[in-house]
């Protein structure tokens, strides 16, 4: 790990020096798919963060586990480690013991300290993969994954009644830092260490050792940066890592491993003549990968490729559950397994809520957070690269051609997802239309049933769809398809963006 990285961005005594600030926020505070986010100064403040974690508080003395304490962690973004301080002075006030990361960590490895501790809630400041003015609280259960969607409501109707009490006052002030270390309310600590002793337990390093890959390690600038490339190391990879540089700004990107921000690992791979590129996000709970020939795997190849090696590889069992923009291979392959297999709405917490219930191998959406067996009901895009590699040493093929097996055995898909902005007006629209008057057809194909699920998805027979949905923690509409070749997925994504159109003019 780099030494801005071991000892985090600031001194968080000043967090008692952030202003009071009187003003009620603009628009109501909402958890989405995943969390609180918001423009930094905008409505992501100081003010506003700890009226939430006021009401985390709250939230956990009504529900007993308060006493059990609060893991708080940050990622790499602008202010993230003085929001986290903020939390953690809040928190302390209250009376909740506070766990407070020494420096920017990953967010499964804050899940990882809420499980291992045995404590009853952890917050990450992360925006994840939004653009670089965002921020955001994301908050997890005691089992370590995202807050289910009755204790997220529950939080929010907390924040709405104490508003209205508070009649545009300030919320209460937290408690200096050094004194709350003082009476040992809250202990800072290495959250990356035991999370990475963990990690070192699910993979096999004496494989990955003997395969001895050359590879590329792209965190995105985010909090996975030196943590990934010194596994892969460890691994007996020859390693290079790219953008592992401390850059709030992410180099001007959004910290997502999708195509359109995968530029220069694609380069690295070419340049270096690597096996892969493995990528994180932001936070470092979504994975990404570049084949050896520079193409871009996108979240649901990996997703199959990992239920593949799971089964095949490892011998495991067990349900698998994915979200409403999932690829079709992972319901062929678990029904090829003979495996439970359940669709949710879009989110990983509904992923959670069947992992704490019954027996989950594989969890995970499309955009990259998938969760495993054996480990915690969470995402972790460190774990899911470290898979990756162990396919490769374990097959002996690239994961590309390791890809085209697996589509020779199932059949040919291919996927795509557009991002639209839109304003509210014509999100509702779009969504009124698609409710109350589908297309018939749509790129030449009968529509056979529309699922209202999670939006609207149109579905042409057993390999091809289209899904239209509004983000949950961004204002755009994102347009989803999936076919039998690129040129299919082509066709319905433009008379999909033409139906758009149409609709909101």
């Amino acid at each position: 790990m780099s030494d801005a990285q071991q000892k985090g961005h600031a001194d968080r005594n000043h967090s008692q020096s952030q202003p009071q600030t009187a003003s009620v926020p603009a628009t109501p505070i909402r958890f989405g798919t995943d969390g609180w986010r918001a423009v930094i100064a905008e409505e992501f403040t100081f003010a506003n963060v700890r009226r939430v974690a006021w009401a985390l508080a709250e939230h956990l003395e009504a529900t007993g586990r308060a006493g059990q304490g609060v893991a708080v962690g940050y990622d790499c973004r602008f202010l993230s480690d003085r929001f986290a301080a903020a939390v953690a002075s809040v928190l302390a006030a209250a009376g909740i013991p506070v766990l407070l990361s020494r420096s920017a960590c990953p967010t499964p490895a804050l899940s990882w300290a809420v499980v291992s501790r045995k404590l009853g809630a952890g917050v990450m400041i992360t925006a994840s993969h939004n653009p670089p003015e965002y921020n955001g609280f994301k908050l997890k259960g005691w089992f370590g994954g995202p807050a289910l969607p009755e204790e997220t409501r529950q939080l929010e109707a907390i924040l709405a009644r104490q508003e209205a009490g508070r009649a545009g006052a300030a919320p209460p002030a937290g408690m200096d830092l050094k004194e709350a270390r003082r009476l040992g309310r809250v202990e800072e600590a290495d959250l990356i260490g035991p999370y990475v002793q963990q990690l070192r337990n699910l993979v096999d390093f004496e494989r990955l050792r003997a395969a001895r890959l050359r590879l590329v390690a792209d965190p995105m600038h985010g909090a996975a940066r030196g943590v990934l490339a010194n596994l892969l190391g460890e691994a007996g990879a020859e390693v290079t890592e790219i953008r592992g540089e401390f850059n709030p700004s992410f180099g001007g990107l959004a910290p997502e491993p999708i195509a359109r921000n995968l530029g220069s690992a694609v380069d690295a791979v070419r340049r270096l003549g690597a096996q892969a590129a493995l990528v994180t996000d932001g936070d470092g709970d979504r994975v990404g990968a570049v084949d050896a020939t520079g193409e871009v795997l996108d979240a649901q190849r990996i997703f199959a490729l990992l239920l593949q090696h799971l089964v095949e590889v490892r011998g495991w069992r067990g349900s698998v559950v994915k979200t409403f923009a999932g690829t079709r291979m992972v319901d062929k392959l678990a029904a090829r397994y003979g495996l439970p297999f359940h669709e949710t709405p879009i989110g990983f917490k509904h992923v959670c809520e069947y992992a704490l219930k019954e027996d989950v191998l594989i969890g995970g959406e499309e955009s990259g957070g998938i969760g495993i067996k054996n480990h915690m009901p969470e995402r972790d895009g460190l774990l899911c690269n470290l898979l990756l590699a162990e396919i490769m040493a374990t097959r002996g093929r690239t994961l590309g051609e390791q890809v085209a097996v697996l589509m020779a055995e199932i059949g040919p898909h291919y996927f795509q997802r557009r991002d639209l902005h839109l304003t509210p007006e014509g999100k509702n629209r779009l969504m009124a239309l698609l409710r109350d008057d589908p297309p018939a057809r749509l790129a030449g194909w009968p529509v056979e049933k529309v699922d209202p699920l999670d939006g609207y998805k149109l579905i042409f027979g057993p390999s091809r769809w289209i899904l239209f949905r509004a983000s949950g923690t961004e204002p755009v509409v994102r347009v989803y398809a999936e076919a039998e070749s690129p040129e299919e997925v082509g066709a319905l994504l433009d008379d999909g963006l033409r139906l758009v159109e149409s609709a909101t003019r």
